[in-house]
């Protein structure tokens, strides 16, 4: 296949068990647990303040073409996000009102575009997450190249077809596909550590002790001193 018109169609997703079990854990939890290294940024914001979570199907695309967006909606599977690598081009929209009820007929999971969307009144009603990096009433053009399942860049971070995505109203974090399962465990003993922690500030129960122990501490051992 010719480079810059190519679909790779099979890919490796996670299991739909493991996939479920991400779906109430915060970003920012998973982003702890990655050693803040794998969360997207760049201005990449929810549009609706939908959660999302699934798997990654990546598209390539030049700025400001979408062909090959629109080509990946009839391919991916239900409860894949599309993600749209558009080079953070933000001055013509990749994906609007009509992608997204075609996405929605489909049962896709949603899109995370790296570049500009439109519609926002019909993102806004959708029951479908859009994450993006702003908003254009311009239209795209339709002559490709592109290609579907290679590696993108989105936020900053490389997204891998079948990585697992997890966002909220935070932002966005990927988990590589072969690192979800083991890092499931982490990310759950994190959640319930910060809220048994945030539970105890709340009752007035924290200690200003434990506090310092952890943040002091942490001061101190780096050369800190108080005067």
């Amino acid at each position: 296949m010719p480079i810059g018109f190519r679909a790779f169609l099979e890919i490796e997703r996670p299991s739909a068990e493991l996939i479920e079990a991400y779906r109430e854990i915060p970003s920012s939890n998973i982003g702890d647990c990655v050693k803040r290294m794998n969360c997207m940024f760049g201005g990449i914001r929810s549009y609706n303040r939908i959660n999302l979570v699934g798997p990654a199907f990546t598209v390539k695309v030049p700025a400001g073409d979408n062909l090959m967006a629109q080509v990946a909606l009839d391919y991916a599977k239900p409860g894949d996000i599309i993600v749209i690598d558009g080079a953070g081009y933000a001055d013509r929209a990749l994906v609007g009102g009509m992608m997204l009820a075609y996405a929605e007929e489909r049962h896709l999971g949603g899109f995370v575009v790296n570049g500009a969307v439109r519609d926002l009144d019909d993102i806004q009603n959708s029951p479908l997450p859009v994450f993006a990096m702003a908003a254009t009433p311009l239209g795209p053009y339709r002559e490709g190249p592109g290609e579907i399942n290679v590696p993108v860049v989105c936020g900053g971070q490389v997204v891998m077809p079948g990585d697992l995505l997890v966002g909220d109203s935070d932002g966005l974090v990927v988990i590589p596909r072969g690192d979800a399962e083991a890092l499931l465990d982490a990310v759950k003993q994190n959640l319930a550590m910060e809220q048994d922690e945030m539970k105890r500030m709340k009752e007035g129960t924290y200690a200003e002790e434990h506090h310092k122990d952890i943040f002091t501490g942490a001061f101190l051992k780096r050369g800190g001193s108080f005067h």
